[in-house]
């Protein structure tokens, strides 16, 4: 197996090289006056199976660097081309919203089917597709990032409750909260705008010995996890713990968390991050063995 890195995945290319015992390369990107590109592979992969590696987050400045990379390899002999991206873009873009609006995870899927063999994400936003294999027609493989989450919490917060913004992220709060043995509750948002959102009041029963531990799959604008923070602190709550699983987060965001009253911004390592501090590799490791052994 090798590995060859898209721009921003060394550090995980590495953390997997090392737990897989192979070997991992950095793709050669030269970027023209013009603006176009011009994408190298640097080592010998005849007769390998190749692995992509970096995550999808800011997308448009990756992508045609994935699908140069994932043809050459294929034209230099590789024996299948995989892609490992901890964090999947164009999912949310689930429906037509506006009359006119591109479905965009749809016409993503397709592109990304014809260029590699199988996928592998952490927690992709599934909310109304259930499932990948309703919109890729390729392999693909989900890795949870509940168990390292909810073994973080077991072993930083005590007493805790675990807290989900709105409806969508109750797939991760309730069995995250199932395997750090903690209770939960969900609010319920309304959103005006990118980064207008009310939440309805917290549960202040389960507030008043608990540490809140917010838990989203996404945090970006900040919107609802700020309201979140809102929400708990005129319910009287302790000063709440916010975790991500995706840092997309936006300029100055996890200032403005710890100014709102959280005592710490946690996150996984799918997006690049200063606030990352729970590691994938490992379960992405098991996965990968997995998948490319198929």
């Amino acid at each position: 197996m090798l590995l060859l890195t898209l721009p921003g995945g060394a550090a995980l290319a590495a953390a997997l090289a090392t737990q897989l015992q192979c070997s991992w390369s950095p793709l050669v990107v030269h970027r023209f006056p013009d603006g176009e590109q011009l994408v190298r592979i640097g080592c010998d992969v005849q007769g390998q199976r190749v692995v992509l590696v970096g995550s999808l987050h800011q997308p448009d400045a990756k992508v045609l660097s994935l699908l140069f990379a994932a043809d050459a390899a294929r034209e230099l002999g590789a024996l299948s081309v995989g892609l490992l991206c901890p964090y999947l873009a164009y999912m949310r873009q689930d429906m037509r919203f506006q009359p006119g609006d591109a479905i965009s995870s749809k016409t993503f899927a397709r592109v990304l089917s014809q260029a590699v063999d199988f996928l592998i994400t952490v927690d992709p936003h599934l909310h109304r597709w259930h499932d990948l294999s309703q919109i890729y027609s390729i392999r693909t493989r989900v890795v949870p990032a509940a168990e390292a989450i909810a073994q973080w919490i077991r072993g930083h917060i005590e007493s805790p409750v675990l807290v989900g913004p709105d409806s969508e992220s109750r797939q991760w709060v309730e069995q995250v909260a199932a395997l750090a043995q903690a209770p939960f509750f969900v609010l319920n948002k309304t959103r005006h705008g990118d980064r207008d959102v009310t939440l309805d009041a917290a549960p202040r029963l389960l507030l008043g010995s608990h540490t809140p531990v917010l838990v989203d799959d996404i945090i970006s604008s900040g919107a609802t996890v700020l309201a979140a923070g809102q929400a708990l602190r005129e319910a009287g709550s302790r000063p709440p713990v916010c975790i991500g699983v995706h840092a997309l987060f936006a300029p100055e965001l996890q200032a403005e968390l710890l100014q709102a009253g959280y005592t710490q911004v946690v996150t996984c390592d799918t997006v690049p991050h200063a606030t990352n501090g729970i590691s994938m590799a490992g379960p992405l490791a098991t996965a990968l063995l997995e998948m490319n052994s198929g």
